[in-house]
């Protein structure tokens, strides 16, 4: 269960230019290993999670996730590999309005075409693992910021994914549920096995990485403080 980005590169047009996201970027990510990737606004810390989750394709370079190189995958592989292998977990929690907590997650079993009770099962220990079986009947409205946090984790967590990938989970909680929010994601890193990539602005939750990575100009180097400003 590993990321592997080698030499991937990707550029966008800008008029009559093209604008470079990433620029020879190499990372690798391990089971159990949470890296935490900072910088400033438009450094390309977006543009790493979309290649690295299948989303968008790099001009060069290669992406391996779970051993499978992305690049011999038509697309129809990929959304497969997407579906199958990656999780992501947004800036906002994006539930729907209407449904439970439990619902929230038996819907990507539905769209997956899982079975109905082995997930049904699965989605509630998920909850438990979250801390939030007793709101399992609850609607966005009715829980906190974190508490919702914590939901779209748990959907994330539905497919047994072998990456997750994780863009400012924090944004919108305070430092109390930010660091709690960031501590679950290091344990279910751990404990699951999984390769996690958490893409953040705020600096202090880094301790709970397991290394500290910073985009500057579509390059990825070593953390240090001068160069997230």
């Amino acid at each position: 269960m590993t990321l592997t980005m080698t030499g991937v590169r990707l550029t966008y047009p800008d008029g009559d230019r093209r604008l470079t996201a990433l620029d020879d970027v190499d990372m690798t990510v391990g089971p159990g290993e949470l890296v935490a990737v900072t910088g400033p606004s438009g450094s390309g810390k977006s543009s790493l999670l979309a290649v690295a989750g299948t989303l968008v394709t790099a001009e060069a370079g290669t992406v391996t996730v779970d051993g499978v190189d992305v690049s011999s995958l038509g697309q129809k592989g990929r959304d497969r590999l997407r579906r199958e292998r990656v999780g992501f977990v947004f800036q906002q929690a994006n539930l729907l309005a209407s449904l439970t907590a439990l619902d929230q997650l038996l819907l990507v079993a539905h769209v997956t075409g899982a079975n109905r009770e082995t997930a049904r099962t699965r989605a509630c220990e998920l909850l438990d693992y979250v801390g939030l079986s007793a709101k399992s009947g609850k609607r966005p409205h009715e829980l906190s910021g974190g508490e919702r946090q914590r939901i779209a984790v748990a959907r994330a967590l539905m497919g047994s994914p072998a990456v997750l990938l994780v863009d400012e989970p924090t944004s919108a909680l305070d430092a109390e549920r930010g660091h709690a929010v960031v501590a679950l994601l290091r344990d279910i890193t751990r404990e699951r096995r999984t390769a996690t990539v958490l893409v953040t602005h705020d600096l202090r939750h880094l301790d709970l990485a397991d290394r500290a990575l910073a985009m500057r100009d579509g390059r990825l180097e070593q953390f240090a403080a001068t160069t997230a400003r």
